[in-house]
């Protein structure tokens, strides 16, 4: 499993580059989140293990497998993880809105 991450984060798509950009520079109120973060038996886009919530980035093969991530999320959200899904087209477009959403979400306030 720790190898399958790896390799992904080595292959992220240019919405999963651009969103990492802006977590890892900490521009949602300071959350430390991981890429390609483990969790039992799945890996998900980004984790904030402290506050057990996961941001996935969904392309176009998401509406392919909406069974499989309907069970992904179930044992996720059984795991006490909150999810969020944003799709790549907002991510590339929006990004200030889904940076906003996800300080929302998290109940962080940030004063610029």
């Amino acid at each position: 499993m720790m190898q399958r991450a790896s390799e992904l984060r080595k292959e992220q798509t240019p919405a999963e580059a651009k969103l990492w950009a802006y977590l890892r520079a900490r521009r949602t109120g300071g959350i430390s989140f991981r890429r390609q973060h483990a969790i039992g038996p799945y890996i998900t886009d980004f984790c904030s293990p402290h506050l057990k919530f996961i941001i996935e980035v969904d392309g176009s093969q998401h509406l392919d497998q909406l069974e499989y991530d309907s069970e992904r999320t179930a044992f996720l959200m059984a795991q006490g993880y909150t999810i969020m899904r944003f799709s790549n087209g907002d991510v590339m477009n929006k990004i200030d809105g889904v940076l906003a959403v996800i300080l929302e979400k998290t109940g962080i306030n940030v004063v610029d």
